[in-house]
């Protein structure tokens, strides 16, 4: 399964995955404005790949298939969170 990604220039830290032959321009249009404008920073081919680095490769596949894109948002601000062991 191939994709491109696709980086928000608008919201930091939010890429989009789009399906081999789907393209940002469309994506509905609420989530249009959100990201902005975007730019193709690379081309993936999921069948090479095991795991992706901060996204469950699983739940990417299969949101490719069912919407043809995938959106990654930026992970919540952890500034004052406390871990205990």
């Amino acid at each position: 399964m191939k994709c491109t990604v696709y980086r928000s220039n608008k919201k930091t830290g939010a890429y989009v995955y789009c399906a081999d032959g789907f393209h940002v321009s469309d994506l509905p249009d609420d989530l249009q404005k959100i990201l902005g404008a975007c730019e193709a920073v690379m081309n993936l081919d999921l069948d090479e790949r095991k795991k992706l680095g901060s996204e469950d490769i699983q739940a990417v596949r299969e949101n490719l298939k069912q919407q043809s894109y995938h959106l990654q948002m930026p992970p919540k601000d952890t500034i004052g969170v406390t871990q205990f062991g």
